[in-house]
Formats: structure tokens, C-alpha cells, sequence
């Protein structure tokens, strides 16, 4: 089996928490519309380390063929130092014992052996340099509501250093205490992702069904996988796939056509905004009537939801067992 032209929605929450800060702000949220407008982003990049962190430990060892090491990650050698774009390939290559083949064609190494290759591409810039454009290409994920992120501080208890026995000089009083830290955080919001997978590409990729398979399941369980304080609570909520019969469309936009109930008018209106799945309804009922309007150029349809999302729309027919 091949892969097909295909569309993705992702849609996740939040809570207490900034998925992907923005150093420029302070690491504040990511604000690509206008202050006015409300909504806050998050980079394809953040969602692709979720693919990949679950995948590293989903996958130990590269998985039971060794197809699936994970090329981009932060990986140290013993003197510290973060490894760069040869140093990863080569360990891949010694992991799969390919050391010989790597140094005349490290490209078919990390084609065969990693999986965020052949999914997501890559730019090695070591000579031989090459890049590959990804089969699978997500965009921005935004919020569907205005979301005010919070500057909030508190105390560690802990003091940065000991208290010397002999005593304690002026400068170093403030190391006798619990330092103080200072964040800001997000109560709730809910982001929308879309996402496109090329059949040209993943043939260019040697990108396989089952590679397809594990980047749904490792958008949903890599979610709930990689959490961290700072990250907040997360969940996702809803995943559609959708694969084409017809090469050369698709729908396009999807985002546009699922929207969060009550909406803008009730959010802007009296102030109060979303602060949990209880004060929202998703509705996906435009999507359903695009999917039944093109259903002669769709191959199959998916759709993977949390039972505490409300949902306005009949999925029945799409639905899925969550993993």
C-alpha cells in the first residue's frame, strides 16, 4: 500500500500552562495576530518534538526493525556538548551497524533507519550535503478563542547554595533563602492544527503506511506523553485524517470549517472567556457537509475524538477506537 494525498486537523487543550513560549516576549505566548485579536500560536516545531519524543520512547532502540530512530533531538556527547546534524547521523549509523555504507551514502541510512526523516524531511548540510522536502507538512496551530496569559511568581524553598558554617558575607545573604520564580501561564485555551500529507513526496521519502500510522498515533498520545510543568496540562481532543482518491485535491482549509461554540460574540461580549471543555462546544458540522460534498474524491475519512469533548455534528461513521 501506498500513501494517498491526505489533510489532518489536530485540535488539543491546555490548561496552566504555555506550550511553546516565545523567547522574544519574555516567554510569554506566541502572538502572531494582533493584540486586539486575542489569539496565541503555537510553532509546527512544538508539536513535531511531541511526534518525536513519543516516538524515542514508544520506539525504543529504533522499534524491533531499527526503522524508526529519531534523527533531530537533543543528544550529548561525554564532554557535554549538544551533538550536531553528522554526529546524530553517524550514531544512528552505529546504532544499525551501517557505519561503512553511511560514510559513501548517509542518505539511504536515514532514509531506512529514521523515522522523523522520512515523515518530516531533513537539510543535512555535511558534506554530501542533500535535503528532502517532508510528505507531511503541518501549519501554525492558533487558538479558536482570545486567550489572556497570566504573569503569575512564587517562592522554591530551596536556597540556590549552602549557608557557609563560618558565616555569611554581605553578598551572599540572598543565598540563604528560596530563590523566587517568576512565569507566565495560560488558565485554558484549545488550539486547532491542520496539517497536509504529499504522496509525491512520501515516495521521494520512502515514507510507509506504517509511518503514517505512527504520526496519528503519536500526535495523540504525544500529547499526553511530554508533560512538563512549565508545558501545562494537555489533552487531546480531536484528530481527523483524511485521505484522497483523486491526487490532485483537496479540500483545503479545514480549519476554517470547525468552530468553537459559544463563540466570539459571547467570549468579547461580557469578557469571559473559556476555562474549560465544560464552556465549549466543538462544531464540526461545515466539515462533515464538505466531507459528504466531496465524498467522491475521498479514499477514507477518520476521525478520533476525547469522550469529553462535546462534539455538534453525527461522527459516527468516522469514528475511531482511541489507542
Amino acid at each position: 500500500m501506498t500513501i494517498n494525498n491526505g489533510e489532518l486537523l489536530f485540535v488539543k487543550s491546555v490548561k496552566d500552562g504555555i506550550p511553546n513560549r516565545d523567547p522574544l516576549q519574555d516567554s510569554d505566548v506566541r502572538r502572531i495576530f494582533p493584540e486586539e485579536d486575542g489569539r496565541i500560536s503555537l510553532t509546527d516545531v512544538s508539536i513535531k518534538r511531541d511526534v518525536r519524543d513519543y516516538v524515542i520512547d514508544a520506539e525504543p532502540k529504533g522499534g524491533k526493525d531499527k526503522k524508526n530512530h529519531i534523527f533531530v533531538q537533543e543528544v550529548f556527547n561525554e564532554k557535554g556538548s549538544l551533538l550536531g546534524r553528522g554526529s546524530l547521523a553517524k550514531l544512528i549509523a552505529e546504532k544499525v551497524e551501517k557505519e561503512q555504507q553511511a560514510r559513501d551514502d548517509m542518505k539511504s541510512v536515514l532514509l531506512e533507519h529514521s523515522f522523523d526523516v522520512r515523515t518530516f524531511g531533513i537539510v543535512y548540510s555535511v558534506r554530501p550535503k542533500f535535503n528532502l522536502t517532508g510528505p507531511v507538512q503541518f501549519g501554525w496551530a492558533h487558538s479558536m478563542h482570545p486567550v489572556d496569559s497570566q504573569y503569575v511568581q512564587g517562592t522554591v524553598v530551596l536556597p540556590s547554595k549552602d549557608t557557609k558554617e563560618s558565616g555569611i558575607v554581605d553578598n551572599e545573604k540572598g543565598k540563604t533563602q528560596g530563590t523566587i520564580w517568576t512565569s507566565y501561564i495560560v488558565p485554558f485555551a484549545v488550539f486547532c492544527m491542520p496539517g497536509v500529507i504529499n504522496a509525491k513526496n512520501a515516495e521521494h521519502t520512502n515514507m510507509t503506511i506504517e509511518d503514517q500510522e505512527l504520526l496519528l498515533k503519536g500526535l495523540w498520545q504525544g500529547t499526553l506523553h511530554r508533560q512538563a510543568r512549565g508545558r501545562g496540562q494537555q489533552q487531546p481532543l480531536f484528530l481527523i485524517h483524511i485521505e484522497y482518491s483523486d491526487p490532485f485535491f483537496r479540500i483545503g482549509y479545514i480549519e476554517d470549517l470547525i468552530s468553537l461554540e459559544p463563540g466570539d460574540k459571547v467570549w468579547r461580549g461580557n469578557g469571559k472567556k473559556p476555562t474549560s471543555l465544560n464552556d465549549i462546544e466543538l462544531n464540526i458540522n461545515p466539515l462533515l457537509d464538505a466531507l459528504e460534498e466531496n465524498k467522491g474524491k475521498i479514499e477514507r475519512c477518520r476521525i478520533w475524538v476525547n469522550n469529553q469533548l462535546n462534539i455538534i455534528g453525527d461522527i459516527s461513521k468516522y469514528k475511531q477506537e482511541l489507542w
